[in-house]
């Protein structure tokens, strides 16, 4: 198995549910962290609950900026020398009906699901093609999959990351390892960004069968850790009821 121990891994939305959980789990493996997010205050106090000043590096990040993800990039490698793993999992889902024409939240849903993808790949592949090796996790969704009323949008902007991983994976095979993981209904703050209340309802309601983010980061742990010439593509988790 390919040891995570030592590896330098950037994450973005870790300041809470996957992301957080991710952190934890590959602290728990000796990895390098590079904790990404908007809100400093959390990313400070999970550094801090990590404990090792050494190996975990934070910086408030937006990931809608191109910028601000080449800087922590870079910020990486002054650090650590390098980025060897990028886990791209902030995103928002603010669902709506398209008639109720919340241009708004489709924007923030594009900018923030598909080009903050982008961004952060943008960051980290050129360090990774000239190292030689690296791997990219991208959290699409079961959205990712299928599509309901109210989700179209979302669905989109997952069906786009899925996109990306698949011509990614194509253009870098052999170079970069590329991995897509689809979780259905996990336990996070993804309804708070809901700003259409009859939609928060209800998904606050669906969520209450939600699994724990451990279980996606427990993923994540197993694309990381398989050998170097194997290549894990694509992960689909869901609650055992979840039926969509």
């Amino acid at each position: 198995m390919n040891s995570i121990d030592g590896k330098v891994i950037m994450i973005t939305g870790a300041s809470s549910g996957i992301g957080e959980a991710t952190a934890r789990r590959l602290a728990q493996q000796g990895a390098k962290l590079v904790l990404a997010a908007r809100r400093a205050d959390r990313l400070k106090h999970l550094a801090e609950q990590l404990g090792d000043d050494a190996n975990v590096l934070w910086a408030a990040t937006d990931v809608t900026q191109s910028a601000d993800l080449q800087q922590l990039a870079q910020k990486a490698r002054d650090r650590f020398g390098r980025v060897d793993v990028l886990v791209n999992n902030a995103g928002i889902m603010p669902v709506s009906m398209i008639a109720q024409g919340c241009v708004d939240d489709w924007n923030r849903m594009i900018d923030v699901n598909i080009k903050g993808v982008l961004y952060g790949i943008h960051a980290v592949l050129g360090g990774m093609l000239e190292q030689g090796s690296g791997h990219v996790i991208n959290i699409s969704s079961v959205a990712g999959l299928t599509v309901g009323p109210g989700g179209a949008v979302y669905s989109a902007t997952k069906f786009a990351v899925r996109a990306i991983s698949e011509g990614l994976r194509q253009e870098c095979a052999g170079k970069v390892r590329v991995t897509s993981i689809c979780p259905g209904l996990v336990a996070s703050e993804l309804t708070d960004s809901i700003t259409v209340p009859a939609f928060r309802e209800r998904a606050q309601k669906l969520f209450e069968g939600a699994m724990s983010p451990d279980v996606i980061a427990d993923a994540i742990v197993y694309a990381i850790s398989q050998p170097e010439q194997v290549a894990v593509n694509e992960i689909v988790v869901r609650p055992l009821s979840q039926s969509f």
